[in-house]
């Protein structure tokens, strides 16, 4: 088949995770796939290397001074749909609301709901649930979220994990010791704020414990936010070390030196990162939610409040090894190969 995987960015987010691990394991398969991406922030090609037997279609996507998050979604769509050739492709599968608002007829993955106040964005999210002919979640508790909503019935096929690249990284030269690790920036989405909250109540105990946050590539503006936080973290007297965005062959070893991942979400498709750390060995504390209760249930510890986050880090960091092999085995059982075949299956039901 000639597949059509759609990504707004060439930015290390879940999404494009996700997009460039299914485009890799669907060529391994014999399938003739090309991903498409706007190429932001001068990129050239993808933050990491890409398979050669996946094509890239890399559209040149300028920054443009003082233009609005709602001006630069609309331009997102109408620059990707100017360069997209629809008529060679037997399958378009969309990843974000942008690529599927850049084509008319496609495959949708819904890989978490949202809410958003910028007019743009919120039309854009609504029209790429309800456009698309066909959908997919990464999990059955965002299947039933868009069922409820909706009246749409997604198939769920959950993502992989390159389990073995985190099982096999060693502990780095990371200057921090003990240290809490939280992984996709400083935003609202993250929980963030309930992170930092939580770190000033462990610290009260555990003072030589340290807070790492990596990653935030994101298409938004959350200055105001991260200004909040920085404000918060200065009357809480800790002093968080914000990494941004971390190399991809430099990842693992973040994983594997961290005591604990902390995530905190407060809305997620399935975890990916939280999926990374269990492979790397590292406990998981993550927010009580019924996506992630499905996901880990049984293997991380669960929290809803800081308080709930500062009880549950302190556990883990005491007991680091108590759910260390279940938490292998978890992440070992969500492989990239499994899901192109279900992918491919899903495809094929489509065209026939």
């Amino acid at each position: 088949m000639k597949i059509a995987l759609l990504s707004y960015s060439t930015k290390p987010r879940g999404g494009v995770i996700h997009t460039l691990a299914l485009a890799e394991a669907l060529a391994e398969l014999g399938q003739d796939v090309t991903v498409w991406t706007l190429s932001r922030g001068g990129d050239t090609g993808f933050f990491r290397p890409v398979d050669p037997r996946v094509r890239l279609a890399v559209v040149p996507f300028p920054d443009i001074g003082e233009e609005t998050v709602g001006e630069r979604i609309l331009r997102s769509i109408a620059v990707l749909r100017d360069a997209f050739t629809p008529d060679e492709f037997d399958i378009v599968h969309a990843q974000d609301c942008i690529s599927a608002n850049a084509v008319d007829r496609c495959v949708r993955t819904i890989h978490h709901l949202d809410q958003f106040t910028t007019p743009e964005l919120a039309a854009c999210h609504e029209r790429a649930i309800v456009r698309p002919f066909a959908h997919l979640c990464v999990s059955a508790a965002v299947a039933g979220e868009v069922s409820d909503g909706w009246g749409i019935h997604p198939a769920v096929i959950p993502n992989g994990v390159d389990a073995d690249r985190f099982a096999a990284a060693l502990p780095g030269a990371w200057p921090f010791g003990r240290f809490v690790l939280a992984v996709g920036g400083i935003e609202p989405r993250k929980g963030t704020m309930d992170l930092l909250e939580a770190y000033a109540l462990l610290r009260e105990e555990l003072p030589d414990v340290r807070l790492v946050i990596a990653g935030g590539e994101t298409l938004f503006d959350y200055r105001d936010y991260r200004d909040r936080w920085e404000k918060r973290a200065a009357e809480l007297g800790v002093e968080p070390v914000v990494l941004g965005p971390v190399a991809h062959d430099e990842l693992p070893s973040l994983f594997a030196s961290a005591s604990v991942f902390a995530f905190p979400s407060t809305k997620e498709g399935f975890g990916m990162a939280a999926m990374e750390a269990l492979a790397a060995g590292i406990p998981v504390v993550t927010r009580d939610l019924p996506v992630l209760q499905e996901v880990f249930g049984g293997v991380a510890r669960f929290a809803t409040d800081p308080t709930g986050f500062a009880r549950e880090l302190r556990a883990a960091l005491a007991e680091p090894d108590a759910r260390r092999e279940a938490g292998r085995a978890l992440a070992a059982r969500y492989t990239w190969p499994a899901a192109a075949a279900r992918h491919l299956e899903f495809y094929r039901s489509l065209v026939v």
